[in-house]
């Protein structure tokens, strides 16, 4: 059954243990879809579907590459990002974040189960939060 919102075109909504998806923050809201979900949507080019809790680390490399998680942007309902937070990161930044060594934390129970198409999940364990 699908909640309020939820996109029709959603491979499912596990996670990637196979358990159902639990949410990754609702303060500040995450996911594409800003539910508070990483949810595998077809209609999410950027595959947000990796919960990390993020680092002051990850936060300066992706600002690096041209995607600045830190700065509030009103016009977009964007509050700005700091360390200790929860959000979806886009799979491919997480990977390229990974190759460089910086990748943050990740909530594994939050994390899509798609994620895995991409990376191992010995490789996402290796970075569970609190591990």
């Amino acid at each position: 059954m699908s909640s309020p919102g939820h996109d029709a075109a959603a491979q499912d909504d596990s996670n990637v243990y196979g358990d159902r998806l639990q949410p990754c923050s609702h303060d500040p809201r995450t996911g594409f879809l800003r539910d508070g979900h990483c949810r595998h949507l077809r209609r999410d080019p950027g595959r947000h579907e990796v919960c990390a809790e993020l680092t002051a680390e990850f936060l300066e490399f992706s600002k690096a590459q041209g995607n600045d998680l830190v700065t509030p942007r009103p016009e977009y309902n964007f509050p700005g990002l700091e360390p200790g937070d929860c959000w979806c990161l886009c799979v491919p930044r997480w990977v390229e974040a990974h190759d460089a060594g910086c990748a943050p934390p990740v909530v594994l129970e939050a994390t899509s189960e798609a994620v895995l198409e991409d990376v191992s999940l010995s490789t996402l364990e290796s970075y569970a939060v609190g591990e």
